[in-house]
């Protein structure tokens, strides 16, 4: 299953972090922003059980979700994303997975993971570029060997390459604001939003290489 969000705010905060003019302090907040609209539509499926409870006028029957999902967050650029998962879904438990491209091959490298018990369990995994696909789909196996239950992978921005490389495993769902047109040949996103990570975590405005504006958007950050 691929969801690509369709809402006009999720259109306009999504245009704005494209923007190589929006300043550090403001992609991160849009970020953030967005965040909330992915966590939303991926929340949508939680089971809930009955509750009875009592307003300050009466008794009523609501709902409540009592199974709460682990949250697998890719390194760096995936804890944009954390707040608003966690602000929806303050009891899940969070696992880390830090992972690096070789820049030659874009092949995924791992050098670090916290990981909470996954088996049976529904998991988010956090990478805000889905490029080549290559760290996502490698999160996804570590997942699938420890016994996880339905994985769901939700990236602000995917290339058709990397949503095929995770919908290998069949059953894998991605939720994401865009799937763009394509990667070129650096394995950049096309058209983007530059590098993820450095927007959000190294006070740079403009994440282009300084070959310019040709290289504009790479995976970045976490993403792979």
């Amino acid at each position: 299953m691929i969801i690509e969000i369709d809402h006009p705010v999720a259109r306009d905060l999504l245009t704005r972090l494209r923007d190589r003019r929006t300043p550090p302090s403001e992609f991160s907040r849009h970020a953030r922003s967005l965040g909330y609209i992915l966590a939303t539509e991926a929340t949508r499926g939680l089971r809930t059980s009955p509750r009875v409870i009592q307003t300050p006028l009466e008794e009523m029957l609501g709902e409540v979700c009592p199974d709460q999902p682990v949250l697998m967050v890719v390194l760096r650029a995936g804890l944009a994303l954390l707040e608003p998962f966690r602000d929806l879904l303050p009891d899940s438990p969070v696992g880390f997975a830090a992972v690096r491209r070789i820049e030659s091959t874009a092949e995924p490298v791992w050098y670090y993971d916290s990981v909470p018990e996954t088996a049976g369990r529904r998991i988010f995994v956090l990478d805000p570029m889905l490029a080549t696909g290559g760290t996502a789909e490698s999160v996804v196996r570590f997942l699938r060997k420890r016994g996880a239950g339905q994985v769901t992978v939700v990236s602000i921005v995917a290339a058709p390459e990397g949503v095929a490389s995770v919908r290998k495993h069949g059953d894998v769902a991605v939720i994401t604001a865009s799937v763009d047109r394509e990667l070129d040949s650096r394995w950049y996103i096309r058209p983007g939003l530059g590098d993820c990570g450095e927007r959000l975590f190294s006070g740079l405005p403009d994440s282009a290489p300084a070959s310019g504006p040709a290289e504009a958007t790479r995976g970045g950050g976490s993403a792979r």
